[in-house]
Parts: structure tokens; C-alpha cells; sequence
């Protein structure tokens, strides 16, 4: 069994600076489980690691396609195993580290994810309904489905009654688990919740300071239409709404916040704090000393199972 981390945890709690400072430690390497990290030219609104950060520490997963092209979970995962063989035959240390929930289950418990290809002309029908009626659509298909969504992803809203309607079955009986054969230390980052919206309310400000109104209308000006599914995730839609005269400057800041601090209750639905395998760790205390020890004991730990093994 070879080992791996995750380090896991909500948007704006520091994630990826924790985790470029235990790669640097522990002769690791990054692999991204962050759903938008894939898009190229996307940088500002995904807070995608800078060129400095990635020569400090080797990223993964990160800059596959171009905006305007599809990338599933279902490729996502295979690439993401093929990614953690190449760092454990190097001798290093994988480090997943993100906040998509689903992209960090795919790996860590080996969910099995239905093969069907994206039918875009039903896409395209799905588009045009509200996401309210899709997720009650999709409530009669499959409720077990629907209570693992956010009623407001109506991207994944659409692909799970995709999936459903062409497979004949529910996406939830298609999804089983079948766990890697890994040793996984799960590290898990968090703050009080106002603390952390006050942080996310600085990293939008400071986003737009670093141009990402210049990043949209770059994407856009390069033909690529705030329809894409690359441009429903946060920052890119809320700004394109702005771009196209549906809404102010300020008001589209202001959705831009609200919308992160109603992301990050999701991504506790996903990261529970009372979930028995995740080692939480508040931000605010002077953890990465206690970080490192776990980081630490648990490869020991490793190091002497696989030399007990016979």
C-alpha cells in the first residue's frame, strides 16, 4: 500500500499554501482536485497557484483544456491515479489538495462513475429550463441524487438527469465505491465561519484588484460565452453578468461574495467536521507544527507497516 494526503477544507482557508509548505518538507508533489483549476486562462477567479508556487512545489491537474472543452469527473479520476503512480515511482509524496468534493471522494473512495458521454444537443435543452424545475426534475428521477446536489449547481443538476435518461438508471445506483489501495492521511483546514467570510470577502476584492474583470473580458473577447459550463463557476459568471449590462460593477462584486460564503456551507456538506477519518485543524491556532507531527507519525507509521509486510 502506498501512502497519500489530502488536504481538504472549505475556499480561502489556506489550503495551498499548507500544502506547498508540507511538499517542500516531505519531497512532495500536488495534485489538484479542484473542478475549475482544470480551465486554461483561467487563473485570477480560480486562484489558480501562481508560476512562482508551482516551481516551488509540482502541481498536477491543472491547465487540461481550454474553456470551451468538456473534462468529467470520469476523466478526471483515472488521470488522477495515473498522476499519484508517476509521484509514488519517483519516490515523493502525493499531496491531493482541493475543495471540489466530488473530485476528492472520486479518489479517495474509488467512486465508480457511470460512462456515458455528454449528449449536448439534451444539454443544450437543459440549458434553457430554471435550475429550480431541473433539481425537482431530477428529485422525481433519482432523489437519493438530488439530496447529494446543491439545488444552484445546475451543471451537475444537468449531468446527473443526463446520466439518468440515458443509462435508464439512476445515477445513484450507477455511482458505487470502490476504495484505492492507498494509506490516506486526511488533513482537514477550517476557521470560525465569520473570520472566514471576512477572508473571502478580501480574496474577491483582491481578485478584482488583480484584474479579474480583464481575465473575463479577455475569455469573452476570445469568443468563449458566459453559457460554457467553464464560465458558470464563481467569479466568471457573476463578472460576465456584469460585462453583458446585466448588473453594476458593485452589485456583481457583491453576488460574488454572497455566492462564495453560500459555496462554503456546501463544501461542509461535503467536509463534515464530525467525520471520524479528517484531522481538523483551526487556522487561527499555530497548527503547522501539530500538522507536520501528524504529517509526520503517519508516514512513520507507513514506513513501518510496509516493513512488517512479509
Amino acid at each position: 500500500m502506498k501512502s497519500l494526503i489530502a488536504i481538504l477544507g472549505p475556499t480561502a482557508v489556506g489550503k495551498s499554501a499548507l500544502a506547498i509548505q508540507l511538499a517542500k518538507e516531505f519531497r512532495g508533489e500536488i495534485v489538484s482536485a479542484d473542478s475549475r483549476l482544470v480551465y486554461r486562462g483561467m487563473d485570477i477567479g480560480t486562484a489558480k497557484p501562481s508560476a512562482e508556487e508551482q516551481r516551488v512545489a509540482p502541481h498536477h491537474l491543472i491547465d487540461l483544456v481550454n474553456p470551451d472543452e468538456p473534462f468529467t469527473l470520469a476523466e478526471y479520476q483515472p488521470l488522477a491515479y495515473s498522476t499519484i503512480a508517476g509521484i509514488h515511482a519517483r519516490g515523493n509524496m502525493p499531496f491531493l489538495v482541493g475543495g471540489t468534493g466530488l473530485y476528492v471522494r472520486a479518489v479517495l473512495e474509488g467512486l465508480s462513475i457511470p460512462r456515458v458521454k455528454p449528449n449536448l444537443e439534451r444539454r443544450t435543452e437543459l440549458e434553457r429550463v430554471d435550475a429550480a424545475l431541473l433539481y425537482t426534475r431530477l428529485q422525481e428521477l433519482d432523489p437519493i441524487a438530488a439530496a447529494r446536489i446543491d439545488p444552484k449547481n445546475k451543471r451537475r443538476i444537468i449531468r446527473a438527469i443526463e446520466v439518468t435518461e440515458s443509462a435508464g438508471t439512476p445515477i445513484s445506483e450507477l455511482q458505487k465505491l470502490d476504495a484505492p489501495n492507498y494509506r490516506v492521511l486526511r488533513i482537514g483546514l477550517t476557521m470560525p465561519r465569520d473570520q472566514l467570510y471576512e477572508r473571502i470577502n478580501a480574496r474577491v476584492d483582491q481578485m478584482i484588484a488583480h484584474g479579474l474583470i480583464a481575465e473575463v473580458q479577455g475569455l469573452i473577447d476570445r469568443g468563449y460565452s458566459a453559457d460554457l459550463s467553464s464560465m458558470s463557476g464563481l467569479g466568471y459568471r457573476q463578472i460576465a453578468a456584469y460585462l453583458h449590462g446585466k448588473t453594476s460593477r458593485d452589485e456583481a462584486i457583491r453576488i460574488l461574495k454572497r455566492d462564495t460564503r453560500r459555496f462554503v456551507h456546501h463544501q461542509y456538506s461535503w467536509f463534515r467536521l464530525n467525520d471520524p477519518r479528517i484531522q481538523w485543524f483551526d487556522v487561527n491556532a499555530p497548527s503547522y507544527g501539530n500538522i507536520r507531527d501528524s504529517v509526520a507519525q503517519f508516514l512513520d507509521r507507513s514506513t513501518q507497516e510496509i516493513s512488517n509486510e512479509p
